[in-house]
């Protein structure tokens, strides 16, 4: 093992050409390993790498993929979950779909015409209430473009709608996404068509907010909902509901001054119940703008969505419930992931214990123990002083720590005789 890397090195280039070869120490090394294992967790979002997830039915997030091997373009749409993508594809050309909202496995079903499903081999035909876009046969965005993609030349950030979950390019989103750290989710161009509610809350919530157009670039409109007479009744009660509150609390001011009368019972103030406010009806009384882009939001918009009987209608029949669902975003999905393998991670040492007797297990344990104090004393030095760790000092290491055994056995077996 040697934690020295050449990374970077021009090609060609050797011991002999007098420059010093790149190097990193141990401790970056350690923290590096430890940042892609917490990526890798993310992105699994704590789907079982052993078990398909088809028992579990419609899941609701869990790391997906499609097989081009099994279901080519010009075929049906199929989605597999990470256990297939490992048990029955694992020397197929697989797409990366990262996570889709309840899905359910696909493998084996009727879509796949010359394969069976090696780990839950009975399964129904189709998964009717599965959805499907074109990232299921690796092509993405309104460019409908694979990803990577080898004809195009330049950078872009892919963005995931979390709406109809395509991935977009950042250039292709009709608005400059803000800064990554700015913005939690974003909802692309047609399903802000499709959701024209959400422009009523992009002026209080979007990042930047859309209050008013800036320039006659922007070729934004500025909407005003004309109010109906039910919502100019709604605006009124709550217009008389604020003043009544307002009365009141001039009243508990009141009350709660010293009095200089003789008396000391203090009169109880009697709240009235208020109806349930519509946020949307508010937020659609006033001027908003409303342009052809992509919109961004940041982390808990989801919260101050409207929830009120009329808004949960609207949301099921534009079949959108899942916006006001915490639980439904992609942070959610990669904290589950993060928290739940550190937690279930399996250790190697434990299922090799599993497999001895007693005797065994405890000679393991005393050797394991004693290796794990030793080696991380021993790097520890290393770590701390920021230097390299070659193959000679790893060497040196095993080779004491082996001769340090040999003299500890070799005492043990002169007093046991």
């Amino acid at each position: 093992m040697e934690a020295a890397a050449a990374a970077g090195a021009e090609p060609g280039s050797g011991c002999g050409g007098g420059a010093e070869e790149p190097v990193v120490s141990l401790a970056e090394v350690l923290a590096e390993n430890e940042e892609l294992e917490k990526e890798a967790r993310a992105v699994l979002g704590g789907s079982d790498h052993e078990r398909c997830s088809y028992s579990q039915g419609a899941v609701k997030r869990q790391a997906l993929y499609a097989c081009s091997t099994c279901t080519p373009p010009g075929g049906e749409p199929a989605g597999i979950c990470l256990a297939c993508s490992y048990e029955c594809h694992g020397t197929h050309r697989l797409f990366e779909l990262y996570t889709k909202r309840n899905f359910r496995c696909d493998c084996g079903n009727s879509k796949f015409k010359n394969l069976q499903c090696k780990l839950l081999p009975e399964k129904g035909k189709v998964n009717s209430g599965n959805k499907y876009n074109d990232n299921f046969y690796g092509l993405y965005c309104t460019c409908k473009r694979p990803y990577p993609d080898p004809e195009d030349e330049i950078p872009d950030e892919m963005i995931q709608c979390i709406v109809c979950e395509d991935w977009f390019h950042g250039r292709h989103l009709g608005a400059v996404p803000p800064e990554s750290g700015d913005f939690h989710e974003m909802v692309c161009q047609a399903c802000m068509n499709h959701c024209h509610f959400l422009w009523a809350y992009a002026s209080q919530l979007a990042v930047p907010a859309l209050t008013k157009v800036n320039s006659l670039e922007d070729e934004g409109i500025v909407l005003k909902v004309e109010e109906s007479e039910e919502q100019k009744k709604e605006i009124k009660k709550e217009s008389e509901v604020e003043h009544q509150e307002t009365k009141e609390e001039k009243q508990v001011e009141q009350f709660n001054e010293p009095s200089t009368s003789s008396g000391s019972a203090c009169p109880e103030v009697v709240t009235k119940s208020e109806e349930p406010v519509c946020k949307l009806k508010e937020l659609q009384s006033k001027e908003f703008l409303k342009k052809d882009t992509a919109t961004f939001w940041p982390s808990n918009w989801r919260s101050k969505l409207c929830t009120c009987e009329d808004c949960l209608k609207m949301y099921s029949e534009l079949e959108v419930q899942f916006l006001t669902d915490e639980c439904d975003t992609v942070l959610a999905y990669e904290n589950k992931g993060t928290s739940d393998q550190e937690t279930e991670r399996r250790d190697p040492l434990m299922d090799t214990l599993n497999s001895m007797n007693r005797v065994q297990q405890v000679e393991l344990i005393c050797e394991y123990n004693d290796l794990k104090t030793e080696l991380t004393d021993y790097l520890r030095r290393f770590a701390d002083e920021g230097t390299v760790v070659k193959r000679e000092d790893i060497q040196q290491f095993f080779e004491e720590f082996q001769s340090r055994k040999r003299r500890r056995t070799n005492r043990m077996q002169y007093y046991c005789s």
